[in-house]
C-alpha cells in the first residue's frame, strides 16, 4: 500500500467525485497552486492509484433498461480455467463486472441488457455455453438504491 498524506486524499477525493474537474480548480480546492497539483496527480497516475476517468452514463437513457446479477459455478477451479472463463468475460460488452468469489459460486456478473428478451438471447447464446460453465443463477435488478463507484476515502 502506497503511503499518501492528506493532500493526495483530498486530490483523490476531488477527483473521485468529479473526475473533469480542471487542474486550477482542483489546486484550489485542496490549497496548492496549479503546477505541484499537477506534479502530484500525475504521480497518483504513474503510480497506478488513478487508473483513469470515466463519464457516468445514464444506462436507461441508452436503451439499456435491464441490470442482472448473474451467479456462475464452473465445472473446474483449475486456475487456466479461471482465466479462460475471465478472459472469455472480457469479451462479452454486455458483462460490466466480472468478480471471482470465494465458496461455492465462483463469479458474481454484472450484465446489463436492452430488455428481457435481449438478455435471455444473451444468457442462453453467450453465457451458459461459455466454455467450462456449469450452472448461471441470476437476479433481475428491481431498482439501485446505491451506486457509488470507486473507495470511501477519509478526508
Amino acid at each position: 500500500m502506497i503511503n499518501l498524506d492528506e493532500i493526495d486524499r483530498r486530490l483523490l477525493a476531488e477527483l473521485q467525485a468529479e473526475g473533469r474537474i480542471t487542474n486550477v480548480e482542483l489546486a484550489q480546492r485542496v490549497g496548492l497552486t496549479a503546477p505541484p497539483c499537477l506534479r502530484r496527480v500525475r504521480s497518483l497516475e504513474e503510480a497506478g492509484i488513478i487508473q483513469g476517468y470515466h463519464a457516468d452514463l445514464d444506462a436507461s437513457k441508452l436503451g439499456f433498461t435491464i441490470t442482472v446479477f448473474a451467479l456462475v459455478s464452473l465445472k473446474s477451479q483449475a486456475e487456466e480455467s479461471l482465466r479462460a472463463f475471465e478472459d472469455h468475460m472480457k469479451t462479452l460488452p454486455e458483462v460490466r463486472e466480472c468478480h471471482m468469489l470465494n465458496g461455492e459460486i465462483d463469479f458474481i456478473l454484472k450484465i446489463v441488457s436492452r430488455d428481457l428478451q435481449s438478455f435471455q438471447e444473451f444468457l442462453t447464446s453467450k453465457l451458459t455455453p461459455a466454455p467450462n460453465v456449469d450452472s448461471v443463477k441470476t437476479s433481475l435488478t428491481i431498482r439501485t438504491s446505491k451506486n457509488i463507484p470507486g473507495v470511501p476515502l477519509e478526508v
